[in-house]
């Protein structure tokens, strides 16, 4: 095989609905182990304060961080990593003309948006554009962090992974009226991750023929979701082997 050319086996392995779950392997929401964690971590999450401005620089500013910086995602050996960078570690060789494809239409967007602010004032673009565009970043964050961040839901290295193991390591929320709004991708994220191509038309109806069927495997939580964030972001800080299954890692808050 050419040099530079990826397998099909590299390129299913970029794939978070082909990894989730795995400590290793996973792109997105990979969870920290304690020898991870920095000097500040229980200054921040030992007190209610620091909690508070963490949920909000989270939902704020975590999606154009993970993109720029990969923040939250996969350890690439310290490499540094962005997915602007035709070359990061995150893409194959044939990614490589897409990706600046995509840079050329990120690029285009701005000048567009700058164009429109000498316009039609700065402000003007701010509330037509930047709100909605925030309100949508945080939606966006908060659904998926909340789909893969609960004390139930367990980690696993290479020794205990598998695809089922991971697809089964993600919780469905209950966001009250905006379920119907958000086209139920908050209530049948289960069902995504089993089934990742599936169109959102019959995700309910597929997800209430799927329940009994996973039983205790299935997991939901109907605790508000203002609550839920404040819960998990408290709970939630690091991950540590199990006893029973040392290659099963678990949520763990004790500093």
């Amino acid at each position: 095989m050419a040099v530079g050319v990826a397998t099909a086996e590299e390129i299913r392995k970029k794939s978070h609905h082909a990894n989730t779950g795995s400590m290793e392997n996973d792109e997105v929401y990979v969870a920290k182990t304690r020898d991870a964690l920095r000097w500040y971590t229980p200054l921040v999450f030992g007190n209610p304060v620091g909690r508070l401005v963490y949920i909000a620089l989270q939902l704020t500013l975590a999606w154009p961080l993970y993109l720029a910086f990969n923040l939250s995602g996969q350890n690439y050996g310290g490499r540094f990593t962005c997915h602007y960078d035709p070359y990061s570690p995150l893409y194959t060789a044939q990614e490589r003309v897409p990706v600046l494809a995509s840079d050329a239409g990120i690029l285009a967007a701005l000048l567009t948006i700058y164009k429109l602010s000498v316009a039609f004032g700065f402000w003007t673009v701010v509330r037509l554009y930047g709100v909605p565009v925030l309100i949508v970043s945080v939606l966006f964050v908060l659904i998926t962090y909340l789909h893969h961040t609960h004390l139930a839901l367990p980690h696993y290295d290479s020794s205990e992974w598998d695809w089922l193991r991971g697809a089964l390591a993600t919780m469905d929320r209950d966001y009250g009226l905006l379920n119907r709004v958000l086209h139920n991708v908050t209530d049948t994220h289960v069902l995504h991750h089993i089934f990742p191509n599936m169109p959102h038309y019959h995700a309910m109806e597929a997800t209430r023929a799927m329940r009994p069927l996973l039983g205790e495997y299935y997991m939901f939580d109907d605790t508000p979701i203002v609550k839920a964030t404040w819960r998990e972001a408290k709970q939630c800080i690091y991950v540590e082997p199990g006893e029973e299954h040392k290659g099963v890692y678990w949520y763990n808050n004790k500093f």
